[in-house]
């Protein structure tokens, strides 16, 4: 007989990952519920992924990460939490950690963070506290002993339609900025198969108090490849701008924040190599195609053909 699935409540679904996330969750046949403010039934938008959630069958519930009577009353209905707020949101996850203790009843919780590893990051100093925040949150779920699972997928697949071009619109056809060298990887994964090996962890003893990195075969490439198929797919050269660390470090201080963030993140993975230095295995991680082999996904090439 198989194992009756978690109930899970899903914190932030009218985001782009949040809403994939709770597609996944009864996709996987998870009883699935949502915290959702009230501000957001009067958000046009938001209120149609909400409509389009509650008619897929997620149970949504009226609460707040300011509340902590609602989180509670949330918290005791399911097995699991999934937190997909906005990176701004991220410390606001403390209240919600301290519900999870004291509602005591959770036998997994994903805080939001769903990028980079925080712990494996190498711009302190240059990130306006983007990954200590994250870092910070880890360290509150370890210190509280609250069972997790920290899921770094790396890059989200939309950065791709502007092949790491922040400055343009729409897909480069002529020139393209490479940063660095152009060797160092960078990885890439589409936000509903996040989703599905996110959700595939839930039940999963072996990710319990584990790291969940994704590092796809066929999404992992570095700028000058990612060049390369890309000409290859539009049949024509571009012409190749090679930016030096020198310079996007000028970039990034000439950028007023916010705007300079994305060039943050690319001095990061493709100067840094913050996404591909380390081995998985040897850190303690798991990497998701490895332990859910099964799941389909989207590679980078296949990504790349919707765009040609």
């Amino acid at each position: 007989m198989e194992n009756k699935k978690s109930r899970v409540l899903i914190v932030g679904a009218t985001g782009k990952l949040g809403h994939e996330l709770a597609k996944a969750s009864l996709n996987f046949s998870h009883p699935t519920f949502a915290l959702v403010r009230e501000t957001a039934f009067a958000d046009p938008n938001k209120l149609v992924k909400l409509r389009s959630l509650s008619d897929a069958g997620v149970t949504l519930l009226k609460g707040s990460l300011q509340d902590e009577e609602s989180l509670i009353e949330a918290i005791k209905k399911v097995d699991v939490v999934i937190c997909a707020v906005s990176s701004t949101q991220v410390p606001d996850q403390k209240l919600l950690i301290q519900a999870i203790k004291k509602a005591g009843s959770i036998n997994r919780f994903i805080p939001s963070e769903f990028g980079l590893d925080p712990d494996k990051v190498h711009i302190s100093g240059m990130d306006y506290n983007f990954y200590a925040r994250k870092a910070q949150i880890r360290r509150l779920v370890e210190a509280e002993g609250i069972p997790y699972t920290f899921v770094s997928c790396n890059f989200f697949m939309s950065l791709l339609p502007f092949l790491v071009q922040p400055e343009l619109k729409a897909t480069p056809r002529d020139e393209i900025k490479i940063y660095g060298d152009g060797n160092i990887k960078g990885v890439f994964v589409k936000e509903c198969d996040i989703a599905a090996f996110t959700i595939s962890t839930l039940d999963d003893p072996l990710t319990l108090n584990k790291v969940l990195y994704l590092r796809p075969p066929g999404n992992v490439y570095s700028m000058n490849e990612l060049a390369d198929i890309w000409e290859t797919k539009i049949k024509k050269k571009l012409q190749k701008k090679y930016v030096s660390e020198e310079e996007l470090l000028h970039k990034i201080r000439e950028t007023p924040y916010p705007d300079n963030m994305l060039f943050i993140f690319i001095y990061s993975v493709f100067i840094k190599g913050d996404q591909t230095y380390f081995d998985i295995e040897s850190s303690g991680g798991l990497e998701g195609t490895q332990l859910y082999p099964h799941l389909n996904y989207t590679t980078i090439s296949e990504y790349l053909d919707t765009l040609v």
